[in-house]
């Protein structure tokens, strides 16, 4: 049968070695042994929600965190035999698994290789040891030097490297030499972030409200915080707003003079590798979250997962949807909205055409006098049946997609 739904699943492992001083993901440190215990937790759930979904076919699986590669590599394999055997993976699935330098070694990228992954995330963050240290990364440039080659040796020929500009102490010469260093090994996708100061941070206390430029995806968020490695007051100042945008405009120039196609506002791939994961999200494909705190988008509801971690552990998971919390069905409305909001993050922009196939509406009806309003400000550029955003529109993203707001 190939008649069935499109599905991504996102798999969330909260645990890592040491949280970060600016993270505000749901992430924490743990033993072993509460490892193990969650692993059964979320295989439970898995095994609940599957009954939901079998006239779906998964085309992406993205295992994110918290540091996914922190487990033992018996427990990934386990999580992942019971993924293929719940649900009707599809043969051609992209299926990534987040890694940081420093947790990877070979017997853990051979069991990832065996359990059908065939793409990996690194987390680097930068190539200047001072500013790793600065951010709490529990790794070296060397440490991912070493990562980045096993990962190669083990077979995986597409590994997305992630970076983040605009970090403590940081100038335009350092985040150059970054992307050099990157860029010569050439990985097949790269994403490049500027940093967020996030409420409830080291960084927060450290930095305030910080920056958060129009440019700026939504980031995954969770509570707790167990401290910065070094002195806060001994972190030295943040980039000032004009040096941010000069490493933002030097990113998207460098990166395409060295075969980067930028697909996304912060996401660039050599030609065939944009992710499929985070494209499915942009272009609202439904995605179940499994495991602590991940959210879900699917029979047009929203809902995210408890994000305590005893309670999570406590709940009887074979129940389908268990450990869901605000549950929100979505309006026509609010799904135009997000099908705006998300779509116009991609290069491309959005298809009039794919709007009226989805909501039975004409785009321009729903949302002429904005877009015309927009292309004459110099903010949107039209190319029916296409629309996107022109440079000057994505450095001030948000506020050109708070025209899409519909009444209620």
């Amino acid at each position: 049968m190939n008649n069935k739904q499109e599905l991504e699943l996102y798999i969330h492992i909260p645990f890592c070695a040491r949280k970060c001083a600016y993270c505000d993901f749901l992430s924490f440190a743990a033993p072993e042994r509460a490892m193990g215990d969650y692993v059964e937790k979320l295989i439970e759930e898995i095994y609940g929600q599957a009954v939901n979904f079998q006239e779906y076919r998964v085309t992406t699986i993205f295992v994110g965190g918290g540091t996914p590669s922190i487990l033992p590599a018996e427990r990934m394999g386990e999580i992942f035999a019971a993924v293929f055997q719940c649900f009707d993976v599809a043969e051609d699935a992209e299926i990534t698994v987040e890694a940081n330098p420093g947790t990877l070694t070979m017997e853990k990228l051979e069991v990832y290789r065996e359990s059908g992954v065939n793409r990996l995330s690194l987390g680097l963050q930068s190539a200047d040891d001072r500013e790793l240290k600065y951010l709490g990364r529990i790794h070296t440039y060397d440490d991912f030097l070493k990562s980045y080659q096993r990962a190669r040796q083990a077979g995986f020929a597409n590994i997305n490297v992630d970076l983040m500009s605009a970090l403590p102490g940081q100038d335009v010469h350092s985040w150059k030499t970054t992307l050099r260093k990157v860029m010569m090994l050439r990985p097949e996708h790269i994403s490049a972030y500027s940093l967020i100061i996030e409420e409830g941070t080291p960084f927060y206390s450290r930095y305030g409200e910080g920056r958060r430029t129009g440019a700026q995806p939504e980031l995954r968020t969770g509570p707790g915080l167990l401290g910065s490695p070094m002195s806060l007051n001994s972190l030295p100042e943040l980039p000032g707003e004009d040096v941010d945008r000069e490493m933002y405009h030097l990113t998207k120039t460098l990166l395409a003079e060295h075969g980067y196609d930028r697909y996304e506002i912060s996401n660039y791939a050599r030609p065939g590798f944009a992710c499929r994961h985070n494209i499915g999200y942009w272009t609202g494909v439904e995605y179940l979250g499994l495991g602590l705190g991940a959210s879900s988008y699917v029979f047009r509801h929203r809902y995210r997962n408890t994000d305590d971690f005893m309670e999570y552990l406590s709940l009887d998971l074979r129940q389908a949807g268990a450990a869901a919390r605000d549950i929100q069905e979505l309006t026509v409305n609010e799904r135009m909205e997000e099908f705006m909001f998300l779509g116009l993050r991609m290069m491309r922009g959005v298809s009039g055409s794919d709007f009226l196939a989805r909501f039975g509406q004409n785009m321009w009806n729903v949302y002429g006098d904005v877009i015309e309003k927009l292309r004459r400000q110099g903010l949107l550029e039209v190319e029916s049946p296409m629309i996107r955003l022109t440079e000057l529109g994505i450095d001030v993203s948000n506020t050109v997609l708070s025209g899409f707001l519909l009444d209620s």
